[in-house]
């Protein structure tokens, strides 16, 4: 089996849902900015996973990242998931959450709105409680929380990951046959911040490792983040002599494909010019043949919008893939009008190849990609010292 990443259209918004050579599910972030119109490209992401989970007699995800606590990244979470927390946010048709992945701030902000609260909610809980949650960074606030709940941070150490770690439960050797490296949030910033959340700065950036045909293949999931958090992750990595952590294949492009990841000081007439260490990032870390993915709208022609996506971040990325062999996609040129349909990346023994549905069939044995994988038995919840009580029906 091989692995498939899902990369669903949502306009401004992230919802990409990563299929495991073993079968296993990892969805990150879950942003449903869908609405009824005619003319709107954005899939409804919550129908399109329901079907997905239907189609392959699968209840939830064995992993539900949350990147960060932004509404396009969270929004519609509150109707579509199971939350262990609140017996309201429970029952038939809604997908279970193996273990929920967030960084520290989501634990610790204050002030959220109610489709980010309960994500808060149920991360609090499962921390709580001592089961099914990956806590990303360990700031010293979070010793605070922990302690008002009369727990220490060494009671809860099995469920934090700092950057520069992998997440247990994922291995090359294993049948998965990947592993996911933490690059982002850093403790130490937030602690040097006095504890205020930048939710962007603080969010979840990873590195995954598929090894498909005894070959790394290679992606950067980017998240949020600005020029001065990459030249952090940059420079960081190289100290350490981790390079390899760097390197890609493909490369979900951060912030929705703003200009703010390349130059947050300087967006450029024509072309985002980048500060040097995150040059270093995308034009010496970058594999021939790259694929370069923007979940975004359509690149605009004009700088009418401040929002992203900036043409001048795109016109970059164009030239660093141009000049490997590569491709940049943007999610909503894909999908077709009035019948919004995400695009996949299959990594396989041959590579990394891009499918859209503008173009179905794709050049493999059987001629099309293969279906969601079945869930294996008794899906797991590894850092679970008890069986959680689960809904009627979940195996």
């Amino acid at each position: 089996m091989t692995a498939v990443l899902t990369f669903h259209p949502l306009g401004d918004a992230d919802g990409t849902l990563v299929e495991l050579a073993d079968g296993r599910q990892v969805l990150i972030d879950f942003g449903n900015e869908w609405t009824a119109a005619r003319d709107d490209r954005r899939i409804d992401l919550a129908t399109a996973l329901r079907a997905g989970l239907r189609s392959s007699g699968r209840r939830g995800y064995e992993a539900v990242l949350f990147t960060h606590l932004d509404r396009d990244h969270v929004y519609g979470a509150a109707d579509f998931f199971h939350f262990d927390h609140s017996p309201a946010l429970q029952g038939p048709g809604r997908a279970i959450i193996g273990e929920l992945w967030v960084p520290a701030a989501a634990i610790l902000e204050d002030d959220l709105p109610d489709f980010a609260q309960v994500i808060q909610d149920e991360a609090r809980f499962r921390l709580r409680h001592g089961y099914g949650v990956r806590v990303f960074s360990r700031p010293e606030a979070l010793a605070g929380f922990l302690a008002k709940h009369a727990l220490t941070p060494a009671q809860r150490d099995h469920l934090i990951v700092n950057a520069g770690e992998t997440v247990p439960g994922y291995s090359l050797s294993g049948p998965e046959r990947v592993e996911f490296f933490v690059h982002c949030p850093f403790g130490w910033r937030q602690d040097e911040n006095d504890q205020i959340v930048d939710r962007n700065q603080d969010s979840v950036v990873l590195h995954a490792t598929f090894l498909e045909g005894g070959e790394p293949r290679r992606v950067l999931f980017a998240s949020d983040i600005d020029s001065e958090t990459l030249r952090l992750i940059v420079r960081t990595t190289r100290r350490h002599g981790k390079v390899e952590r760097l390197v890609w294949d493909v490369c979900k492009v951060p912030h929705h494909c703003s200009y703010t990841a390349l130059n947050v000081a300087d967006k450029g007439v024509t072309r985002t010019v980048p500060v040097p260490e995150v040059g270093f990032l995308f034009e010496s870390c970058a594999m021939p043949g790259c694929i370069m993915v923007s979940t975004s709208r359509s690149i605009p022609s004009n700088d009418h919008d401040v929002q992203p996506p900036h043409r001048q971040a795109a016109a970059y990325y164009k030239e660093i893939v141009r000049a490997r062999g590569g491709r940049f996609e943007v999610t909503t040129d894909h999908s077709p009008p009035r019948d919004p349909q995400p695009c996949k990346l299959v990594i396989d023994e041959q590579g990394c190849r891009f499918v859209s549905p503008l173009t179905e069939a794709v050049s493999r044995p059987g001629g099309l990609l293969r279906p969601a994988a079945v869930a294996p038995a008794g899906f797991a919840f590894p850092n679970h010292p008890v069986a959680p009580v689960k809904p009627a029906g979940f195996a």
